[in-house]
């Protein structure tokens, strides 16, 4: 891969995950405190991006698989989605607020696949090139999460800023984008069906039992992992952890180290082990949270924060680089946002629905809550699918070695 190629991509990733962090990690925070919302309110705010991520296939699917050029409908998605970030910084109340954010991420979520799609176009070995490739979207994270620490807005109050400072960065992506590498679609027939027009062609991925397998666990793993994006934030203001937002980036820097090391870790321990460690993580994290807080056991605040690297590049990152392999050449592509409807949308569709409720059950007379019975939820629910995916799963010709 040529030098200006890899900047180029790296910074894609950078803003992509920058503008992500820039407001997703404190919007609980800020419709609790700013916009005065429930719990409940809280889950169906976050709930958006689940919608977003079960449109995200039909709209690769139909245009960067068959009709434009990749690079030119990121470019397009986030030059508007600049403006609807700005305008949800402004709003005054939730009803306002929670349409723009809906539109919103209906367009943000199928760039998330758009950049997976474009980087691996360009490498010969994906397992091998693409961690180095996408550890700039957890530096890009990281940096987010540190601005909002530096600048203390959790204390001070102006979240609303986040959203300014993410359609800022937005728009920043749609420009630069129109200078990426170009990645034509790959289908060339005249007539094709309307599966194959929607993206449902990657569907076939799920005829095979190891794939399917896979497609199911990520979708139920992404139910406790919906209490995470949620709730962390406001659960770590609420246990009185100063700064919280730029704490919450150690996840992210945990996430740069393992994403380097993800290549050995391939070779040497294969697909399923990879998978079941990141489940394994997840589980211990929300135990530490659980029994954490900021005097004697605040090391487990700080470890279950930093359990994020496995819990994210073994899990996410594994089954990009698993579904891109087998996907073959056909439709990159569709597969990607098929995936990205599993993890992002239906298990965070299903997690998203259920948090808020079960928040707001342990919801204290004071206006605090018994986060250790809700973060114990979670636990359960990551540790019984880790039992059922080391049992079902077993896909030899991707396992250890086959990556090589």
């Amino acid at each position: 891969m040529k030098l200006a190629v890899r900047l180029q991509l790296s910074t894609m990733m950078f803003l992509e995950f920058f503008v992500w962090g820039a407001w997703f990690v404190t919007m609980g925070t800020f419709l609790l405190n700013h916009l005065h919302t429930s719990g409940t309110q809280v889950g169906v705010a976050y709930l958006t991006q689940s919608i977003g991520a079960i449109i995200a296939p039909f709209i690769v699917g139909l245009i960067a698989d068959r009709f434009m050029a990749a690079q030119l409908i990121l470019g397009i998605l986030h030059l508007i989605g600049a403006m609807l970030l700005w305008l949800a910084g402004s709003s005054a109340d939730f009803e306002s607020f929670y349409p723009l954010l809906l539109i919103y991420m209906i367009l943000y979520m199928p760039t998330l696949a758009l950049v997976n799609a474009i980087s691996f176009r360009q490498m010969d070995d994906p397992a091998k090139k693409f961690p180095a490739i996408r550890v700039w979207g957890t530096i890009g994270w990281i940096i987010a999460g540190l601005t909002i620490g530096w600048l203390g807005w959790e204390k001070a109050g102006t979240l609303s800023l986040t959203f300014k400072m993410a359609a800022v960065a937005s728009g920043l992506l749609g420009l630069l984008s129109f200078t990426l590498p170009n990645t034509p679609p790959l289908k060339k027939k005249e007539k094709v069906s309307v599966g194959e027009l929607l993206g449902l062609d990657a569907l076939r991925l799920l005829k095979q039992r190891s794939f399917l397998l896979f497609f199911l666990s990520s979708v139920a793993i992404c139910i406790p992992l919906a209490f995470y994006y949620n709730f962390t934030n406001p659960f770590l203001n609420e246990a009185g952890m100063s700064s919280a937002a730029g704490k919450q980036s150690l996840g992210q820097m945990s996430e740069l180290l393992f994403m380097l090391l993800m290549p050995l870790f391939f070779s040497r321990l294969g697909v399923k082990k990879m998978l079941a460690l990141g489940m394994l993580a997840w589980v211990i994290r929300y135990i530490f949270f659980a029994f954490g807080n900021v005097d004697a056991n605040y090391w487990m605040l700080i470890g279950g924060i930093v359990l994020h690297g496995i819990c994210y590049d073994f899990f996410f990152v594994t089954g990009q680089i698993y579904t891109d392999a087998r996907a073959g050449e056909q439709f990159k592509s569709a597969a990607q946002g098929l995936i990205t409807l599993a993890t992002y949308g239906v298990g965070m569709l299903i997690g998203y629905l259920i948090s808020g409720p079960i928040v707001d059950a342990w919801q204290l007379a004071d206006g605090t809550h018994n986060w250790q019975a809700i973060w114990l939820i979670p636990a359960g629910i990551a540790l019984l699918v880790l039992l059922l995916f080391l049992l079902l799963f077993n896909d030899r010709k991707y396992d250890a070695g086959s990556q090589k």
